[in-house]
């Protein structure tokens, strides 16, 4: 297939920009960078029924949570959501549109986390941030209005790794019961090795240069990339996870290991439906005000998740 032309005209404006590597903006201005475009590409966020900012327990603090309800009695079914972002930027501002879109249009509560960023704090400071929202929510439930037996997980690119991770997680301790792991564009194998990081990995938005900048970020030793919390697609057992939907995009650099973990769940025995975008690059999904698709992504991922919750 070839670009959408909506992503080619995207992709022309950023060429024209000429923006500095992540090397040499490093994580402030890359942080200030991802927010200013963020909202650009999203545009105005869809109205809901109610918004409303809370502190949740962590590891070593309060972690600041977005709670979005959509219209209706409930109790409702819940979404955890972690935000992408390469583990660096983008924040709960940033991500409003998917999480307004996700909860109404399945229906359900989504939780968005706002978890402690590296390369302050690195692996696994946010995901055990993430996994301490998670374990509260089950606990909260019928303060919050929420089916303590309807809960999921997601999340998109780094977030999506961190949904990967907290379902493994949630298996391994004894955590809440999990419907469904939504992973769009989800980074699964920081070896940074498959065929589409080097066929895709300059020209579409994010580069396999940026990955390299992204990991280095995050990690703390090159050991960090074996480890399944870090690499969900080298888990050893992937037995017993919660079922799977998988978005992603054909000229993303990260279409084949997110493909190749769906494989690897389905011969797992687990649940699992993979759904590429033609045409499409990583990111898209959060990008409404430019690119069409990225609402019948955003249905598609509400429609699963509603079904989901059945």
């Amino acid at each position: 297939m070839s670009l959408d032309p909506q992503v080619q005209a995207y992709l022309a404006r950023l060429a024209s920009l000429n923006i500095p590597s992540k090397y040499e903006l490093g994580p402030e201005k890359v942080r200030q960078q991802a927010r200013a475009g963020s909202f650009a590409l999203s545009g105005e966020p869809p109205a809901i029924a109610k918004v409303e900012d809370l502190v949740v327990p962590g590891p070593t603090g309060q972690v600041p949570v977005r709670v979005y309800t959509p219209a209706g009695s409930g109790p409702f079914p819940a979404l955890l959501y972690s935000h992408g972002g390469g583990w660096v930027n983008c924040d709960l501002d940033t991500h409003e549109v998917i999480c307004r879109s996700l909860a109404n249009g399945a229906g359900c509560i989504v939780v968005s986390v706002d978890y402690r960023q590296s390369p302050e704090y690195k692996f696994p400071s946010g995901l055990e941030d993430c996994y301490a929202v998670l374990t509260w929510l089950a606990a909260s439930a019928a303060e919050l209005n929420v089916d303590p037996a309807r809960l999921a997980v997601g999340g998109d690119s780094s977030g999506g790794n961190f949904a990967a991770a907290l379902a493994l997680m949630a298996r391994d301790r004894g955590g809440p019961d999990l419907a469904l792991q939504l992973l769009i564009y989800p980074i699964t194998d920081l070896r940074l090795e498959t065929p589409s990081m080097a066929r895709n990995g300059t020209g579409y938005a994010l580069t396999e240069e940026d990955m390299e900048w992204y990991r280095e970020q995050y990690i703390r030793d090159e050991a960090d990339i074996e480890n399944p919390l870090v690499s969900p697609g080298l888990a050893a057992d992937l037995t017993g996870l919660p079922s799977a939907f998988i978005l992603t995009a054909e000229f993303d650099p990260l279409v084949d290991e997110a493909e190749i973990y769906g494989e690897r769940l389905a011969e797992a025995g687990v649940p699992v439906k993979v759904s590429c975008y033609d045409g499409q690059i990583h990111g898209f999904v959060r990008m409404t005000a430019v690119i069409d698709r990225s609402y019948v992504a955003l249905a598609e991922c509400s429609q699963v998740l509603k079904l989901s919750f059945k």
